[in-house]
């Protein structure tokens, strides 16, 4: 296994995915653990040290024991990484005249020679992601310069003799071209076997469950996607007749999908189905209220009422279970370590409130989307369930910033509606990550009919992502986007202005609250 030190990065867990998508598998421990007893106990073949928002430079600025470089394993430090190895060993770190944020080219130096570039730099370059204000300006003794950019004149560097690797960028992150090359190569020099695999995850994460519950009741919140649907079908692996799925109809679905939520569930699978009808209750709870961690964390505190009084029904219920993927938990709060800034609650992790009845069970929340779909190919999830877009446990309350009335609630529904049956028609929808519509809380004037009208606008959006994480807006020919507005124009009374997105994740998140 290859053991990753969290120094709070918000892209961390794009290391494991990364590395995990190799087949060698990975675990994530906080800065400030005891990482030589981690190593010692979880017997790790390898290290790396992700990147996080501090500066070495700072007087207590997160590191980690010296005695980590005696166990003479393979390590690779990415960003605040790559200049804490060199702190620690005696290297120099200095605040640049010029950030490096984004896409930068970084030169080979062809004097030297590793194999942590091996078939890379086919042209002497490559385009990676850059973001920090620190560079390292002074090397450890040992180390040699790989490569360098305009801006940092150590890229990357390595001891080829301890196998100690350092790069300034993030090979993590999609926007580096060939990032997952530099890790693969970093693996093939620790001569880790690469037997993590969808059925290996799976077996692992059904024997969790069962030695975990026992022969204790679950109650499972489904939502009809995917990740719910994926712990719901580990769940009945792992403790058959104690599970109960719960699904609530909060009045803040898309078109039709309550009743296709059910008819799927039923039609599909063998599993208890409690179906709740609560549009009035949520919608009276969120009457007046715009701040949108407001509305989440009411969201939140709602669904856990609601749970706990149909676990009260059921009798002796023990545990709650969710489909939380990692992605919701470190924009929410950073579970492997205290650096992590938090971007946004999520109701299913920052939403909920303080004191439950119940106690949490989230067999996904240290995986990401493609793997989740892997195991529900492995469980045999039709692609009913499998390729359906991601929608927030929110639903449409953070598509509709501002306050949220029914009106409003359905003016973004049948807007919604019509962008997906658009994409569906042109056979758009499964070369997309996610697309929505979002009603925004102001109207503009236009003309209709020779008539003035004033009315709402509304944003179309559609990422391309491979985990959430980061994204880039997808683009569509001016006729897809022109048929489309036109339609939800013509056809949604209340709306009368069509904008489309194009803000890639990050700076902008992919939902808009």
């Amino acid at each position: 296994m290859i053991l990753i030190v969290d120094f709070g990065s918000q892209v961390t867990q794009l290391i494991a995915r990364r590395i995990r998508e190799l087949n060698v598998y990975c675990e994530i421990i906080p800065w400030d653990e005891d990482i030589i007893s981690a190593i010692s106990l979880k017997k790790a073949k390898a290290i790396v040290l992700s990147g996080g928002p501090d500066s070495t430079r700072m007087k207590k600025s997160p590191t980690i024991s010296k005695k980590v470089f005696k166990f003479n394993i393979p390590l690779l430090g990415i960003c605040y990484g790559h200049q804490l190895i060199c702190k620690l060993l005696g290297g120099k770190i200095s605040e640049t005249e010029k950030r490096e944020f984004g896409k930068t080219i970084i030169r080979r130096n062809t004097k030297n020679h590793s194999a942590i570039l091996e078939n890379l730099f086919k042209k002497n370059i490559e385009e990676v992601w850059m973001s920090h204000g620190d560079a390292v300006t002074e090397l450890p003794k040992g180390f040699l310069e790989l490569a360098s950019s305009d801006t940092s004149p150590f890229s990357v560097i390595g001891d080829t003799v301890r196998k100690i690797y350092g790069v300034q960028f993030h090979p993590e992150v999609f926007h580096t071209i060939n990032g997952k090359k530099f890790l693969e190569n970093f693996v093939n020099i620790a001569n880790i076997k690469r037997n993590w695999t969808p059925n290996k995850i799976t077996d692992d994460l059904v024997a969790e469950l069962k030695s975990y519950i026992g022969d204790r009741k679950v109650i499972c919140a489904l939502s009809g996607g995917v990740d719910s649907t994926v712990t719901a079908l580990l769940l009945h692996k792992a403790i058959k007749k104690n599970l109960t799925c719960i699904f609530v109809d909060n009045g803040l679905l898309r078109k039709q999908e309550a009743a296709q939520i059910e008819y799927l569930f039923k039609k599909n699978f063998k599993i208890n189905l409690i179906s709740v009808k609560g549009k009035q209750l949520f919608l009276k709870n969120l009457k007046g209220v715009s701040d949108p961690e407001k509305k989440r964390k009411i969201i939140g505190k709602l669904f856990i009422r609601i749970f706990e009084k149909e676990a009260k029904k059921l009798r002796n219920v023990s545990f709650l279970a969710q489909g939380t993927l990692y992605p919701d938990v470190i924009e929410s709060t950073s579970v492997h370590g205290k650096a992590a800034a938090t971007i946004k609650s999520h109701h299913n992790v920052g939403g909920l409130p303080k004191k439950m009845k119940l106690t949490l069970v989230e067999p996904l929340k240290t995986l990401f989307k493609d793997e989740v779909r892997k195991i529900g190919s492995e469980l045999k999830l039709d692609n009913s369930f499998l390729n359906r877009h991601p929608f927030p446990g929110p639903g449409l309350a953070i598509r509709c910033p501002g306050e949220i009335t029914a009106k409003k609630l359905s003016l973004l529904r049948e807007a919604d509606y019509i962008f997906v049956e658009q994409l569906k028609k042109h056979n758009l929808y499964n070369n997309v990550w996610q697309a929505l519509a979002i009603l925004l809380p102001v109207k503009s004037v236009g003309v209709m009919g020779d008539a003035r009208t004033h009315e709402y606008s509304c944003v179309l959006r559609a990422v391309s992502s491979t985990d959430g994480m980061t994204a880039d807006f997808s683009y569509f020919n001016r006729e897809f986007l022109a048929e489309t507005s036109n339609k939800i124009i013509n056809e949604v009374k209340g709306i009368n202005r069509i904008l489309f997105d194009i803000t890639s994740k990050p700076p902008g998140t992919i939902e808009w609250e």
